[in-house]
Order: C-alpha cells, then sequence, then structure tokens
C-alpha cells in the first residue's frame, strides 16, 4: 500500500499574490492625492457626505481608467470609432480588472425604446413567436414594432465579367411596425387654435407660436408668401389656402431680395419645435408645446406599436403584443407553461430572463412599459439583470446607490443579489449611503471630511464595525434613528383625488391633507408616483420636482442654470458702465482662446483627449480686459470661483448687495449646496447635488403644494437632518409639502401618512393605511409599518 507523507503546502503562486486595487496619488475633480488598496473579490462600500469624492474616486478613476486601457487593446482602426477617454488624473493604478459599471443614468428616452427592447426579452419573445406562433406570418423581425414593411421593384445596374447589364429585381421586407403610430403607440394631435387665432387675419397679428412675431422673418413668411391673403381673416380661408398655409410642401422662393423656403405651418413647427427633447427646450416654448399638442393613443394599434398582421398571431390564444403587455411576474409564468422540445433552450433563456427581474424586484413592470418612463433606481435594476446569469469572474462591478428608490423591505433583496456577485469571486464596488447596504459590506471606505473642497480625503478605512466605532461623520450618524413626532400639525384643507387609475392604480380615492408634510410610501411599484404625479402635478398652485436629469454641458454651472448670473452681470454692468454680455463667458466677455471653456480640448483621434488649462486666460474663461471692472472688490471669474456660503454674505450687503442674487443663493445654501461654487460646471456635479439644485430652483416658483419625488436620493446621513429642517421650514411657511418617499426618517418625521400596496404592480394600486406615522408604527398592519416600528424601536 502506498504511504501518505506530510508535505508541507507549497509556497502560494505568485499570481495569487495579485488581490488589490492599488491606487495612489489621484486628484481626480475634488480628490486630494488619495492613497488606497481595495480588496479584490470582497464587497466594499464607499460612504461620505455628497459631493465628498466618492464618485470621484470610484467611477472618474478606477473605473474610467480600467475602461480606457480595454479601449486601447482594440487596433487604431477600432478606436476611431470609439469615443475617446482621458486617462484620469492619478499617478499610479495597480491591479485593475474588467470594469462593469451599473449606475443611475436614466435609460434613453426613445419612444421606441420599451424594457422589453432595452434587455433581450423582447428579442427572444419574437423569435418564439416567429416559430410558435399561429398563424405563421414570417421571421422574427415580423413582430418587431422597430421594422416597417417595404416593398419594391425596379431595374439595378450589374456588372459581370466585363459586361454592365441590366436585370430586374424585387425585394419585400414584412415588419411589425404600426404604420399609423411609426413603432411609438401614440399618435399626436395639434390643436390648431393654440397656433393661431381664426378671427384674425395675418396682418392682425393672428400666430400665437414663440418666436412668430409681425416683422420677424418666421412672421414674414406667410404674410408675404403670395399663397394667403395676409389681410383676410385665416377662419375665412379657402380650401386651397388653407391646405397652402398649413401643409404646402417646402417650396424655394425670394422673400424681400433673400431666398427663403417655404413650408407648411404645421410641418415647420413640427420640425423646429416637437422634434426636440421637451426637457432641452426653454420653458416659454415647453408651456406652447404643452398646451399645442396633445398624445393619444394610436386608434389602429392599440398602443401595442404592432400592426394587424403581427397581433393576429398567437401562442396559446396569446398574441406578442398580450404577452408584452403582461406584468413580467404573470408573463414568467406563462413561459413556464409552455412545453416545446423544439424550442427548449429558447424557452429555458427567456424563463431565466423574466426570473431576474422578478428576483430583483421588478415583477410588476410589462416589457412594453416604456424605458423613459423609469425611475433611476428601476433603470439601474434593470441594467443589473444582463449580470446576473453571467458566467463571468473576476470582474469589478461598479455600483451607483443601488438601494435608490427602494422600499426598506426591498433593500434586503438587492443585498442579496450584490452578495451573489461577490460570491462569484468578483470585486463589487458600492457607492452607498443607506445604513442596511453599507452593513453588508466586507470592507468600508469613509471619504470627507466634509464636501467640496473640504473633502476629497480619505478619513476612515476598515471594517463596518470600526466605521461605527471612529470618529467621522458617517461614524457618528451610522445608527442614527429619528423618533415619531409626539404631535403632529393639523391639516388646513384637503386636495381631492377621485378614481385616479394611472398605471396599476384600482380608482383610488383620497384626501391628501394641506399645510402639513404629508409622504406617500410604499413598496417599490405599489403606485406612489402614479397617484402623485399623475393626479397632483398637473394641477394649478402645485411645484412638482421630480427625478428627471438636469440637462447641461460642461459651460453650464449653478450660477447659470438658476439665472443667478443675470441679476450679477447687470450689477457688474451697472457699477462700471459697460454693456451686461462683458460678464457672460458664453457672449463677448468669452477669452477668444478657449471661446469662454478655460480649458482648451485637443482630439488626439482614437488617443485619449487631451484638456489644457488655457494659458491666455488661466482658466478664468473672461478676457483680461473684462476681469479690470471689479464689483464689492471682486472681479467677475473671482465672484464665480466663490463657494455658496462666501457668496451668500458677499451679496448681503455693501457695494455688492443684490437682492435677486441674494435670494437665489440663501435657497442653495437652504438644500445643503452651501459647498458649491458658483461656476462650477453641472457635469461635475453628483446625481444628488443635480437634485437639490433642481430644488432650489423650483423654490422660487409661486406656489402652494410642492410635491418632492425622493429628495433623500443621494444625501449622507448627516444631510437628511438638514432637509428635514428645511421641509419643515417650507410647511412653517404655509405651503404644503407632499413627499414620496421610502427613508424612514422623513416618514418619522411627517404629520401624515399614505401607505399604497400590499404589494407591486397588480398586487397593488390600493390604499393600505392613511393617518399619522405614530398610528403607523402602532397598528403594524402593513410592511412599511413593520419596518418603521422598527427603526423608531432602536431610537
Amino acid at each position: 500500500m502506498a504511504t501518505r507523507t506530510e508535505r508541507r503546502s507549497p509556497a502560494p503562486h505568485v499570481a495569487d499574490s495579485h488581490d488589490l486595487i492599488r491606487v495612489h496619488g489621484a486628484r481626480e475633480n475634488n480628490l486630494k492625492d488619495v492613497s488606497i488598496e481595495i480588496p479584490k473579490r470582497r464587497l466594499t462600500v464607499f460612504t461620505g457626505v455628497s459631493g465628498s469624492g466618492k464618485s470621484s474616486l470610484v467611477f472618474d478613476t478606477i473605473a474610467a481608467e480600467s475602461q480606457r486601457m480595454i479601449n486601447e487593446t482594440y487596433s487604431a482602426f477600432v478606436q476611431g470609432f470609439m469615443p475617446t477617454l482621458a486617462r484620469p488624473d492619478v499617478d499610479v493604478l495597480d491591479g485593475l480588472t474588467t470594469a462593469i459599471i451599473v449606475n443611475q443614468e436614466r435609460m434613453g428616452s426613445d419612444p421606441r425604446s420599451t424594457v422589453g427592447t432595452a434587455t433581450d426579452a423582447n428579442a427572444m419573445l419574437r423569435i418564439l413567436f416567429s416559430r410558435l406562433g399561429q398563424p405563421h406570418i414570417g421571421s422574427p423581425q415580423a413582430f418587431s414594432f422597430n421594422v416597417a414593411s417595404i416593398s419594391g421593384a425596379g431595374a439595378v445596374t450589374i456588372e459581370r465579367g466585363g459586361q454592365t447589364m441590366k436585370e430586374r429585381r424585387s425585394f419585400s421586407i414584412l415588419g411589425g411596425m404600426c404604420p399609423r403610430c411609426e413603432g411609438r403607440g401614440s399618435v399626436t394631435d395639434i390643436d390648431l387654435t393654440q397656433l393661431y387665432d381664426a378671427s384674425k387675419s395675418l396682418n392682425e397679428d393672428a400666430l400665437m407660436i414663440p418666436g412668430y412675431k409681425p416683422g420677424g422673418w418666421n412672421y414674414r413668411l406667410y404674410s408675404e408668401s403670395g399663397f394667403v391673403d395676409p389681410d383676410k381673416p385665416i377662419g375665412r380661408y379657402t380650401k386651397r389656402e388653407l391646405n397652402d398655409f398649413l401643409y404646402r410642401e417646402p417650396t424655394r422662393m425670394k422673400i424681400a431680395g433673400i431666398n427663403m423656403t417655404y413650408e407648411g405651418l404645421i410641418p415647420r413647427v413640427q420640425k423646429s419645435m416637437l422634434s426636440k427633447d421637451k426637457e432641452a427646450m426653454q420653458p416659454h416654448i415647453r408651456a406652447f408645446v404643452e398646451r399645442a399638442v396633445t398624445f393619444t393613443t394610436c386608434p389602429d394599434c392599440g398602443g401595442t406599436r404592432l400592426n394587424e398582421m403581427a397581433r393576429s398571431s398567437k401562442i396559446a390564444g396569446i398574441s406578442i403584443a398580450d404577452a408584452c403587455a403582461m406584468q413580467i411576474s404573470d408573463l414568467a409564468e406563462w413561459v413556464r407553461g409552455l412545453d416545446e422540445p423544439s424550442v427548449a433552450p429558447l424557452v429555458e433563456s427567456l424563463r431565466d430572463t423574466l426570473d431576474s427581474f422578478v428576483e430583483i424586484g421588478l415583477g410588476y413592470l410589462s416589457l412594453d412599459r416604456p424605458s423613459g418612463t423609469l425611475s433611476g433606481g428601476e433603470a439601474q435594476r434593470t441594467k443589473m439583470i444582463r449580470h446576473l446569469g453571467s458566467s463571468l469572474t473576476d470582474v469589478t462591478y461598479v455600483f451607483d446607490e443601488p438601494t435608490i428608490g427602494l422600499h426598506p423591505h426591498d433593500i434586503q433583496r438587492m443585498n442579496n443579489l450584490l452578495l451573489q456577485l461577490r460570491d462569484k469571486g468578483n470585486t463589487v464596488l458600492v457607492v452607498e449611503h443607506k445604513p442596511e447596504a453599507i452593513a453588508i459590506a466586507d470592507h468600508v471606505v469613509d471619504l470627507g471630511p466634509r464636501a467640496g473642497t473640504e473633502g476629497g480625503e480619505v478619513v476612515f478605512e476598515g471594517t463596518v464595525e470600526g466605521l461605527r466605532k471612529s470618529d467621522t461623520l458617517t461614524g457618528r450618524h451610522l445608527d442614527d434613528r429619528i423618533s415619531v413626532k409626539p404631535s403632529v400639525r393639523k391639516a388646513a384643507g384637503a386636495l381631492q383625488v377621485r378614481g385616479a387609475d394611472a398605471h396599476n392604480l384600482q380608482g383610488v380615492d383620497v384626501d391628501i391633507p394641506l399645510g402639513v408634510l404629508v409622504v406617500v410610501t410604499g413598496v417599490a411599484g405599489s403606485g406612489k408616483s402614479s397617484l402623485i404625479h399623475g393626479s397632483v402635478s398637473g394641477r394649478d398652485g402645485v411645484v412638482a420636482v421630480d427625478q428627471a436629469p438636469i440637462r447641461g454641458s460642461r459651460r453650464s454651472n449653478p450660477a447659470t442654470y438658476t439665472g443667478l448670473l443675470e441679476p450679477i452681470r447687470k450689477a457688474f454692468a451697472k457699477a462700471n458702465g459697460v454693456k451686461p454680455a462683458l460678464f457672460s463667458a458664453n457672449s463677448e466677455g468669452a477669452c477668444p482662446n478657449c471661446n469662454g471653456a478655460g480649458v482648451i480640448y485637443t482630439d488626439l483621434a482614437m488617443m485619449a483627449g487631451v484638456a489644457v488649462t488655457c494659458e491666455e486666460c488661466e482658466g478664468k474663461r473672461f478676457q483680461a480686459e473684462v476681469l479690470k471692472y471689479k464689483l464689492g472688490g471682486r472681479d467677475i471669474s473671482e465672484v464665480l470661483a466663490m463657494p455658496v456660503t462666501e457668496a451668500e454674505e458677499f451679496f448681503a450687503a455693501g457695494e455688492a448687495r443684490i437682492p435677486a442674487a441674494h435670494a437665489i443663493i440663501s435657497r442653495l445654501a437652504d438644500v445643503g449646496l452651501g459647498y458649491l461654487t458658483l461656476g462650477q460646471p453641472l457635469t461635475t456635479l453628483s446625481g444628488g447635488e443635480r437634485q437639490r439644485l433642481k430644488l432650489a430652483t423650483h423654490m422660487g416658483e409661486k406656489g402652494g403644494v410642492y410635491v418632492l419625488d425622493e429628495p433623500t436620493t443621494g444625501l449622507h446621513l448627516a444631510d437628511v437632518e438638514h432637509l428635514l429642517g428645511l421641509l419643515d421650514r417650507l410647511v412653517d411657511a404655509g405651503k404644503s409639502v407632499i413627499v414620496i418617499e421610502h427613508h424612514q426618517a422623513v416618514m418619522a418625521h411627517a404629520d401624515w401618512i399614505i401607505d399604497l400596496g400590499p404589494g407591486a404592480g397588480h398586487d397593488g394600486g390600493r390604499i393600505v393605511f392613511e393617518g399619522t406615522p405614530a398610528d403607523l408604527v402602532a397598528a403594524r398592519s402593513t410592511l412599511t409599518g413593520e419596518h418603521l416600528a422598527a427603526y423608531v424601536s432602536t431610537s
């Protein structure tokens, strides 16, 4: 018999020694020479106040360099077609692995993009119906609402064997697109009464479209075209005149000696205004579009986006339109019941994808839901689905607050998914604020000590228990609990909602108290946003601050976005006797060398682009002559470099006293953005900072009711208390505040809670509790009640 001899275990292989991601000397954005070592194949949570440098370290340094280095492995030819990524400002980055970024960026708002098309679910369904659907109508593209049916025939010229010959060819493509709405599911109708006053003539200022003023070129195009009589009321036009006025094809003509293209009013308005993204429009144009255009469900396809042929083919009595309209949890059950050996691998793959939706807490969605309507949290979880079944290991997954939009009940489910990814041998990096998510970390990195220029340093690194005992801002607030109010404010009236049935709401009747702080809560998908945005937001006097992202280029900053720059420019102009345009970096005062950008961007084709501070203006963005003009002893570039807190004092008194500017700056300080500089590019702001900037802007609007959609998004534990103080000040000033929220601290602080549920999708859409937080805790009758009771019991 062979004898077994005891041997020493061999020395670890050199390949196993690379178990750390090393970062040395990171200076991206506000980072101050950060050096850190992150363990691989572990779950590391990065925390710290909003603006402390978490995203700069995780996304702009580690993930960005990983992506850049992967791009460099492609040939120069391929790189020419890829976006150019600049190398992060860091001395050493070692031990990187392939990074997969799952962020909060909203999914494309293209009207043809749905939950099904954004994942692989629709593609698999189309193949399934092309194989099993009866009657059989064609290939998978016959079931696609993004493919139009086209046919044609004609002569083609072919060179063959040195001879040129003509052949007759015909082709046809069978697609599933509804021809009426072109796969959008809705058709637009223009209200002509909002375009013009039919009782007036063109010479009597009949057009009511922004930018179409008498004397302007847009107006003269119609009044001097010769197609219509400018002195005749539009209501008395003949059929031909009205057609020429509204629908005429583009026609070249001369007006006042200038070559112009005449086009009917409706196609011209559609091209110039309706084709643009509504969020990017100027406010007065957006208001016009909302008045003049109505979106109605397409009468031909009933909103399914598919033509009649695609809807006629069925499997077990269900068409592809029916399948996409089902709640995903129900669709998963239907697919599970399909027993067809010929497509067994396809059915299994589709079932796994749909089960992933349910597992991740999105079973209440349907595949035909437009992707642009998903919240930031839903979009992030939808992106996670493709990674759950992945066979990849030793990958770095980077998540940006994955618990956003999640009820405490759902956070545990998300935690399990993050741990699953880690247990497959991956490195998981999570930027997070919620204590429940921080608790599962193997390693914690706390950045601070404060935000902006006062942040950018690692103030703690270690275990969760170590963080709890540390004296950092996060450590001190990790176990914060807010008690339920002993007494609540009395309502000063009620806002009635009757028969609300948007999305999954089931004829909800509710009276929302006014003059108090109302929190609307419930599990994700229970119908909170549908109730408030569907039945409250559009009313007169209601100011709604939703989660839609702020749009802005690197030239935009808090001063331009909030309208603060306008009174400042006028004050500079008045004090120095010059034009206000000189004090705009996007106008006459801009440095001619960098065009007011402060930096010069050099595109190096397939290599990373380079941004160099402008030597002419030294990054100040203005001409030297402009910087000679002062207000209160400061030039315009020094004012834009001020943090909000300093600017608040500067514009409050003395020569620089500008009440209009001071009011805007006070609102920025109120929402906790005191550390931001007035000229900081919007592209460098975090998600939480952008939402609070939007809130500060809306606070200046006149309205009695404020609707806030998850204002704690991106807020550090220490800042939640600040937000509650702001909400109290709004209510004490006579406003009614309605907050859609999952954070227990906000629930505990409410005067009135409306809880929707009991579940998500068709299992929700009902009011399961109305009353004070104390009553909800006492009753413990709902999921929210259970979690709120557990939260306050430890306070």
